[in-house]
This record gives C-alpha cells, sequence and structure tokens, in this order.
C-alpha cells in the first residue's frame, strides 16, 4: 500500500482566537511534495484507510461525521469531495450541496434546511456550501438579506456577530449529540481562479461549468475574502474547527482534506462492535446448523462409481393375459 502523506493537516488548522489572517495560509503552498505524482501516491494510501475507517464508524453507528466545504468558485470542491471519498461506501455518505433557498427555506430560520440535511449516526454527511453561506454571500450582497423576511427590528449592525454565535451554539449542540465537525475552506488566489476560468471558457468540455454569474461575483473579491477572514476567525473553535487549505494546486488540496478527515476518524477509536455471550451462543448454533446441513447432503449424494438402481417393471395386466392365451393354444 502507499504510504501516507507526509505532512501533518494540522498545520492548516486555524486555532480558535481573533488573530487568524488568510495571508498566514499562501494558496499555492504544497507542503513537503515535490510532484503531483507523489501526492497521488499519498491520497490513495488515504483513501484507502479512510474506507476502513468508515466501515467501522458505520459498523459502530454512534458518531456521524458532517464535513463541509466552502470556498470561490472554481476552487475545486466538487473534485475534492469526489477524489477524498471515492473509496467510501455510498450507503454511509451523504452529500448536499446547497443552492439559493426556496421560498419554502426563506419562511424559516437560516440554520433550518441544514439541521434537515444532517447526517445519521455512522453516516459521513458532506456539505457542498452550507450555512455559512448566510455570512457569506448574504453578507457582500446586503440585498439578498432585505429578502429574507425578517422583521426590521432585527436587522442591527450586529446581525453578523448574531449569527457567528447562533452557529457555533448549533454546532456545539451537535457535538455533544455525537456528530463531530471538520469544515474545509478551499483558498484559492485570484490569479488561479482567472487562469481555471479562462479554461473552462477555451474548452468546450468544459464551457458547461462555466457562468455570467461567476464573472460577476469575481469583482466583490476583496468583499468576500473580508467575510470569509470574519467568518474564520469567530466560528473557528475547538470541536468544529476550520482548516484553510491551500487550493491552487488540486492535488495538494485533496491530500491535505484526505489527512484531516482520516486524522479525525482515528481519534473516534473506532472498532466493530463487539458481541455478548447471547448472542455468541446463538451464532455457535447456527453455524453448527449449517455445518450439519452440509453433512446432510454430502450423505444423500450417491457413492462415486456406483451405478443407481432400476426399479423392477411391473408386469401390466394386458401382457399377463397375453401369455395365458398363448399357453392355452
Amino acid at each position: 500500500m502507499p504510504r501516507r502523506a507526509a505532512m501533518n493537516a494540522d498545520r492548516y488548522r486555524v486555532r480558535e482566537g481573533t488573530s487568524f489572517r488568510l495571508k498566514q495560509i499562501d494558496p499555492g503552498d504544497t507542503g513537503s511534495f515535490q510532484s503531483k505524482r507523489e501526492a497521488g501516491e499519498a491520497l490513495q494510501a488515504g483513501t484507502a484507510q479512510l474506507s476502513e475507517l468508515q466501515d467501522k464508524l458505520y459498523a459502530q453507528d454512534r458518531w456521524a461525521l458532517l464535513l463541509v466545504f466552502q470556498a470561490m468558485d472554481a476552487a475545486g470542491k466538487d473534485g475534492t469531495i469526489k477524489h477524498v471519498m471515492s473509496g467510501v461506501n455510498p450507503q454511509g455518505c451523504q452529500v448536499h450541496s446547497f443552492k439559493a433557498p426556496s421560498p419554502e427555506e426563506i419562511d424559516h430560520d437560516f440554520l433550518w434546511r441544514s439541521a434537515k440535511a444532517l447526517p445519521e449516526r455512522g453516516r459521513i454527511g458532506i456539505f457542498n456550501r452550507s450555512h455559512y453561506e448566510e455570512v457569506l454571500v448574504v453578507r457582500v450582497h446586503s440585498e439578498i438579506l432585505a429578502k429574507q423576511r425578517i422583521p426590521p427590528e432585527l436587522l442591527t449592525a450586529k446581525i453578523w456577530q448574531q449569527r457567528y454565535h447562533d452557529i457555533n451554539a448549533f454546532e456545539s449542540y451537535l457535538t455533544r449529540n455525537g456528530v463531530v465537525i471538520r469544515k474545509f475552506f478551499l483558498h484559492l488566489s485570484r490569479e488561479e481562479q482567472r487562469r481555471r476560468f479562462l479554461s473552462r471558457l477555451e474548452e468546450p468540455d468544459k464551457n458547461w461549468k462555466f457562468s455570467l454569474a461567476d464573472a460577476k461575483e469575481r469583482e466583490h473579491w476583496d468583499d468576500y475574502m473580508a467575510a470569509y477572514e470574519d467568518m474564520i476567525r469567530h466560528t473557528s473553535t475547538p470541536d468544529a474547527p476550520w482548516y484553510v487549505v491551500p487550493a491552487d494546486h488540486k492535488w495538494f488540496t485533496r491530500v491535505v482534506v484526505s489527512e484531516a478527515i482520516v486524522e479525525t476518524l482515528q481519534s473516534l477509536n473506532l472498532a466493530y462492535p463487539t458481541v455478548d455471550a447471547t448472542k455468541r451462543k446463538e451464532l455457535a448454533e447456527v453455524r453448527r446448523a449449517l455445518e450439519n446441513e452440509a453433512v446432510l447432503v454430502r450423505k444423500a449424494r450417491p457413492k462415486k462409481g456406483s451405478a443407481p438402481k432400476k426399479p423392477a417393471k411391473k408386469k401390466t395386466a394386458t401382457r399377463k393375459k397375453a401369455a395365458r392365451l398363448g399357453t392355452r393354444a
């Protein structure tokens, strides 16, 4: 099996506090990896280990894992989810992509639709965008907030701090109920986004990925970076930390995310459930019954080289009558 990543994802984990700045993380960082091939081998090893850990998570049925992904357009969220989770059993994984809220969702509190999509115990839940959109795009585009039908007297200058508080309380509640939360901001540089947008425009097979709205959002780059930085500083907690992952090299992004997930699951000391004495007795009885069934089947089979006896033919009444007539003659 290929070796695990020669790095520690913890270096990209944001500690609780207000001192974090996005400029502290280089979007082009590749850690100790010298090549895409080397990272690919590490990702393969991480994927294999993640598959094993997920199997135990599902069997144990005690913990749930929630993975939150946020990023600017073209940062590689979809590809990261696809490659990192490629070895996971689909039965134990749930992915939710959050788009613009529906009329029904707008009529509820901003955490309602996220609460509905939480993973069950034993499952891994993935939020491709999330409740954090409410302190990102809604903050950058104040007209969206005005359409949320919130009573005007509640729309004060403190609303973003209040939402941070609500999110932290929500995630703290989930943590106390066995939902382990890890959040990833894929940190893409503006220049790399420009290159990826051009690639989508130049390659016909990628045209479908591009929309005019993507280019328009790029005009608000500085506002988004300020919103992301403030959000991370206020909502990265010991129980639900943010990882700011360099995203200019997709192959490195995937290794960091994989390593962070594996480290998290390993910390839970997952194991397959053990059975009690009563259950072991039941299993032993079933085993004996199955073994006895095989013995009976073997006994019922004819011995090798012996032909089965043919049953004696019975003379019919017609043949008996013919014989008597022949005797008289």
